[in-house]
């Protein structure tokens, strides 16, 4: 007598998703587009201007960079569900307290970048706190800060300088270890071999005869790659990512499975005020000077990063590879119209179609994909 078997039954709540249509649901697909289309541009108009010779290079990765950073920290908190409109005025906050310290106060320059990145990141911390204690719109609550780290920091450096920029940082972070791991440079032996052997332009006149026009690469490019991977590796590899993504998409069903969601809300506000710390750091250390008025807007360029890059505004959703696309696409096109010899008020312009058009891509295809009305 034989025993027929029966083949088990697909479980119905398991959905096959096809490899084509999950990489079009990826949140980073705009931001691969626009990075396409953007540099496919600019190499038509502006491929002849010396946009991607070594130091056109080196100058639109430079500004991509400065958006990277804090865009890696508005990334994590916006997938988190929140805001953090008081970014800009925290890096102009940092920059000041840090030139004070140092320069009015006399303290080394390890102490006062080590005392900055302490307290904003507690300012961060209080930022989360009253988020989560008040209930109000993380919108409000940083709008408010935007005011006050401003008006502090106007204060602060003409109560201390009479003046709102403060100089004497460079000579005051001459050999200071922890100054030149936001201000130094790397890789400088490897440019100049590279211009010995003829591969990048050198000096022909004056003192630097002979040098290559690169020096090195920025710490500033480091600290921007080293957050981008980090904040890959935390969304996509670990636990705690997993929260990040569950306390913005559904928080009060994240704390029904155990989810910590106030911890991790007030730990991606603190991550934020890190990263303009980061910001204002290197940005002291390449001027030797710290300025009242520095990181205008800087918040609003940052959420622009991140939203080209794929993340939704409701939170849940994004990609900090996304962000860090939508960071190279904001530099590329400021340098690029620059070196096509356009008008810089165009700038804004460009941005704000590429916008558009990277928002109303990733809606309609992420729509089509899954059935969402």
């Amino acid at each position: 007598m034989s025993e027929t078997t029966t083949a088990p039954r697909p479980d119905e709540r398991m959905k096959q998703v096809a490899p084509w249509r999950r990489a079009l649901i990826r949140p980073e697909l705009g931001g691969i587009c626009g990075t396409i289309l953007v540099f496919m541009l600019f190499g038509a108009i502006a491929g002849d201007s010396g946009m991607f010779a070594a130091e056109g290079v080196l100058n639109w990765t430079v500004v991509s960079a400065q958006f990277m950073v804090i865009a890696v920290g508005a990334c994590l908190l916006m997938i988190a569900g929140e805001f953090d409109l008081s970014v800009g005025s925290m890096i102009g906050f940092a920059g000041v307290m840090m030139a004070i310290l140092s320069v009015q106060m006399g303290w080394p320059m390890w102490a006062a970048i080590t005392a900055t990145f302490a307290f904003c990141i507690l300012l961060g911390a209080i930022n989360g706190w009253l988020v989560i204690r008040t209930g109000l719109p993380s919108f409000i609550v940083t709008l408010a800060f935007l005011y006050i780290l401003r008006g502090l920091t106007i204060w602060g450096s003409v109560y201390f300088t009479r003046q709102t920029i403060i100089g004497g940082v460079a000579e005051r972070a001459q050999g200071d270890w922890l100054a030149a791991i936001f201000g130094g440079k790397i890789l400088g032996g490897l440019f100049t071999w590279m211009g010995d052997a003829g591969w990048i332009a050198t000096f022909t006149k004056g003192n630097r005869a002979g040098q290559p026009v690169i020096d090195g690469v920025p710490m500033l490019v480091v600290w921007a790659i080293g957050l981008a991977i980090f904040g890959h590796w935390l969304l996509t590899r670990t636990k705690f990512g997993n929260w990040v993504f569950a306390a913005g998409g559904d928080a009060q069903a994240a704390r029904y499975v155990g989810v910590p969601v106030n911890r991790v809300k007030i730990l991606m506000f603190m991550f934020s005020a890190f990263c303009a710390c980061v910001f204002a750091s290197c940005q002291v250390m390449e001027f030797g000077s710290a300025a009242a008025d520095r990181g205008l807007l800087k918040e609003f360029e940052a959420i622009i990063c991140v939203v080209i890059g794929g993340a939704l505004l409701t939170g849940g959703y994004g990609s900090v590879i996304g962000a860090a696309l939508g960071a190279i696409i904001f530099g590329v096109v400021q340098q690029g119209l620059f070196f096509a010899n356009a008008e810089s008020s165009l700038f804004r312009v460009f941005l704000g179609m590429i916008l558009l058009i990277a928002v109303i891509m990733n809606t309609y295809i992420r729509r089509i994909i899954t059935g969402e009305r």
